[in-house]
């Protein structure tokens, strides 16, 4: 995640006619605006507040200031009737997300106080303070017309709705960010005959900004062969601290893991990643072979700290992973196990990498006999994700190429799941789980998908705006 704040921009309209006409109301205005720009700065952002635009001229010069200052998300504050030239400028050159607040001062004029101030000059004046609406269908009619896509929320400075949607862009906007400075590893190569997972890095780097590091296994392998005696015994360590360790687990297994999950770490360091997917076989009795099948412990240890790995080389799905992480809700690599049609649930876990940071309970290291589907033997993770409210989240590409957002509401629920050294859990979805399955289906993703805590599709959805890409949501 970036470690600077995301850069907001934030800037009012109205009309310079008024202020002659009315002494003291853009005093007034100003004051309601510092207070939006006070609320946005605590919720984090570096406020760049361009002031209120209140003609052409200013609204040029504003736009040249946004330009140079880089804000990831325009903040159009309504603060009275404006003309639709103040606005314009501002948000063609900025060429970034825009959200119109069209808030009033308060939910409702005091009639009564209002038609006590007599003189109508006042009282225009008193009106022109609360006419926040009035510009909302010029402002519309004009970006719909010059193709700029925008977002309206309207209701009050103090509305907790209002302001829940606010600090939702805000948040979609700072999962914007990461996701275009991400550095995303490929190790190895896909799983063979899974043309469901192919991906098309090219056009995944032009819709989100991020970049692609084709990585070798030689590298990693002289990481391995370099790991010392004292970083080994630092990574048993941390997998003791982190892992409940199985009796069951062999100490030459241990080793074998702990060596890998050092090597994992510096290529990571070496290359700035901030998200991987790897698949690799190798010929039987290859090094390569030795490494690919102790990668499981190690991948599990990045996930949960902050650098999501994907099996099966499934790049899709790391991406999907990086934005439910950069959310800060998880994202565990899984796909569909099971249905239960008795408890109308259905059951989806992975083997590999799961998010530790969101389990049920202490995650456990275990040995298996056999990777089920690839070669070798050796640790595997054992968990379940907590008990709640989850979302599901897929990157799908459809047939013609497009990306598009696809994501899931539903509850992960307590019940019998399988103990076969794998992340499984239990999930119910509103619709029941034959149409639930069906109609993700239907939306075209591949097999796998990213499961994070908590219900923040409508997040998504505006992440998706951000982007510009198609955003489906079933259930």
């Amino acid at each position: 995640m970036n470690a600077s704040p995301l850069k907001v921009g934030l800037f009012g309209i109205g009309l310079d006619t008024y202020w002659p006409q009315f002494p003291g109301l853009r005093d007034r205005l100003e004051g309601y605006q510092r207070r939006i720009r006070e609320r946005l700065t605590r919720a984090g952002s570096e406020v760049i507040d361009g002031g209120l635009v209140d003609a052409p001229d200013q609204a040029r010069a504003i736009a040249d200031r946004f330009k140079r200052e880089d804000p990831q998300i325009l903040f159009l504050y309504v603060s009275t009737y404006a003309l639709s030239s103040t606005v314009l400028p501002v948000v063609q050159k900025a060429k970034v997300p825009v959200v119109v607040l069209n808030l009033q001062p308060v939910a409702a004029i005091d009639y009564e106080a209002f038609n006590r101030l007599g003189d109508r000059g006042r009282m225009t004046g008193e009106w022109l303070a609360h006419c926040q609406a009035c510009s909302a269908p010029e402002i519309a009619c004009v970006f719909n017309r010059a193709g700029i896509a925008y977002h309206l929320i309207t209701g009050t400075l103090d509305d907790p709705e209002a302001w829940a949607e606010i600090e939702a862009w805000v948040d979609a906007a700072r999962v914007a960010a990461v996701i275009r400075d991400n550095r995303v590893g490929i190790l190895g190569h896909y799983y063979c005959g899974m043309l469901d997972v192919y991906s098309d890095m090219t056009q995944q780097a032009a819709a989100f900004g991020c970049h692609f590091e084709l990585l070798e296994m030689c590298e990693l392998r002289r990481y391995r062969d370099e790991v010392t005696e004292s970083q080994l015994t630092a990574k048993l360590d941390q997998f003791r601290r982190e892992f409940d360790v199985s009796p069951e687990c062999l100490e030459a297994e241990l080793r074998r893991a702990a060596q890998t999950s050092v090597a994992l770490d510096r290529l990571v360091e070496a290359h700035r990643l901030g998200a991987l997917a790897y698949y690799y076989e190798g010929q039987p009795g290859n090094e390569y072979e030795h490494i690919v099948t102790s990668v499981i412990a190690g991948n599990s240890l990045l996930t949960a700290h902050g650098v999501p790995v994907a099996g099966e080389c499934e790049i899709k799905n790391v991406q999907a992973m990086k934005i439910m992480d950069a959310f800060g809700v998880g994202g565990s690599f899984s796909e569909f196990y099971a249905m239960d049609f008795n408890d109308d649930v259905v059951l989806l876990g992975h083997d590999g990498p799961g998010h530790m940071a969101i389990a049920e309970g202490r995650v456990k290291l275990v040995p298996l006999p056999v990777y089920h589907g690839k070669p070798g033997l050796g640790l595997s993770i054992e968990m379940r994700v907590k008990h709640g409210p989850v979302t599901l989240l897929s990157v799908v590409q459809d047939g013609q190429g497009r990306l598009k957002l696809l994501a899931a509401e539903g509850e992960a629920v307590p019940g019998p799941i399988l103990h076969i050294g794998n992340t499984n859990s239990r999930y119910h979805f509103s619709v029941g789980a034959k149409a639930f399955v069906n109609r993700w289906s239907e939306a075209g993703p591949a097999h796998h998908c990213a499961i994070g805590l908590g219900h923040i599709a409508s997040r998504l959805k505006r992440l998706a705006a951000i982007w510009g890409l198609e955003f489906i949501q079933v259930c």
